[in-house]
Formats: structure tokens, sequence, C-alpha cells
């Protein structure tokens, strides 16, 4: 009797752990199955100095994802992205960006030239990461989870142009996509990250 009343307690038990399991990973339905959705807390990167860098470590933190280069013309947006992560990096909020050349060859250097240029023309301390492809057959799968509704569960898009913004939120999903043209410091990302 006694062995019967424990499975009953641990069947319980574990059912309800399920349950909440499952309240905790946001799906979608397709053709009447549940698809679990991806979060940003999965990928792992090589960061410019050849460090690893996991994106798991920022749970709990609003992330925007930046892809870069040095010779574009909204380059100058180097500056703006630096003064937003100094403002709000003790806030739960931070920058990661990714050069990448896919747009008119606009950046062209190596891993360690592009640290030096971003330091020495705009001090950027925000985590840069090595230089990676972000659209075609050699897609990063980081932007595979970005631009594919189908892993980030909000909509599917192209990365337009050098320095598209991707906003994630706290527990790891994507919130927003930003035009390239639209400046960091626009008024819908501040309000984005101090809500």
């Amino acid at each position: 009797m006694k062995s019967s009343f424990i499975i009953i307690i641990l069947v319980t038990l574990l059912s309800s752990f399920q349950n909440k399991a499952q309240e905790k990973t946001p799906s979608k339905t397709s053709n009447n199955s549940k698809i679990a959705l991806e979060n940003i807390y999965q990928f792992k990167v090589i960061n410019l100095e050849g460090g690893l860098f996991d994106f798991s470590t920022l749970k709990g933190k609003k992330i925007m994802i930046v892809n870069t280069a040095s010779e574009c013309g909204l380059t100058f947006q180097y500056k703006d992205l630096q003064a937003l992560y100094e403002k709000y990096k003790n806030k739960n909020f931070v920058i990661v960006g990714f050069p990448t050349n896919n747009f008119g060859s606009q950046e062209p250097g190596t891993n360690k030239e592009i640290a030096a240029f971003c330091y020495k023309n705009y001090g950027v301390s925000f985590p840069m990461m090595s230089k990676i492809s972000i659209k075609g057959k050699n897609m990063h799968e980081i932007y595979q989870f970005l631009t594919q509704k189908n892993k980030n569960g909000l909509k599917d898009n192209t990365v337009e142009w050098n320095f598209q913004k991707y906003l994630i939120n706290e527990k790891g999903y994507l919130e927003k996509v930003i035009n390239p043209s639209i400046l960091p410091t626009d008024k819908s990302i501040i309000e984005w990250i101090e809500k």
C-alpha cells in the first residue's frame, strides 16, 4: 500500500514539473504540433580576440545585436553604439557587434585590424565578435536564428545592410528588428531599453 502511494506522489510531481517546464518555453503551433522556439542563449561564438563568447552569460539582459563594417557610410554609428552601451551597460543592457564583409566589401580587415580600428576611432568597449557571413549559403547560425521565423518566432527578415539592429529581450527571444538607417539613439530603441 505504501509503495503504491509513493508511486502516485512521484507521478504527480513529475507531471507537475513537466507542465512547469513547458510553460517556461514559448512555443508556436504548426500543423497541430508544438515547436519550441530557439533563444539566443544556445549560441557560442568567437570574439575578435579569438576567445569563446557564450550568450548564456547574458541571461537577464536586453541585448542589441548589430552587424558592423569599418568602411561603410553608416560606420559613424559606432560612436552612438558606444555611447548607448556606456549609458546602459550597468542597467542590464549589452551590445554585441558582428563585423561582416557581406555588403559592398566594406569590412575587408582581419579580426585584429577590426579590433584596432574600433578602439582607435570610436573607443569601442562593447563585445565584438569575429568576422562572420550573415547572408547566403555561408550564413552564420546566429543570423539564421535572427532572420528565420521558424527559429525566432517573430518574423522572417533579411539583413538589409550594415548596422541592422536586432533587439533581444531578457529571456533571450527576438523582439524587434531595426533598419540600418535608424540610429542606435533613436527614441524607439531608448524606450525599449528603458521599459
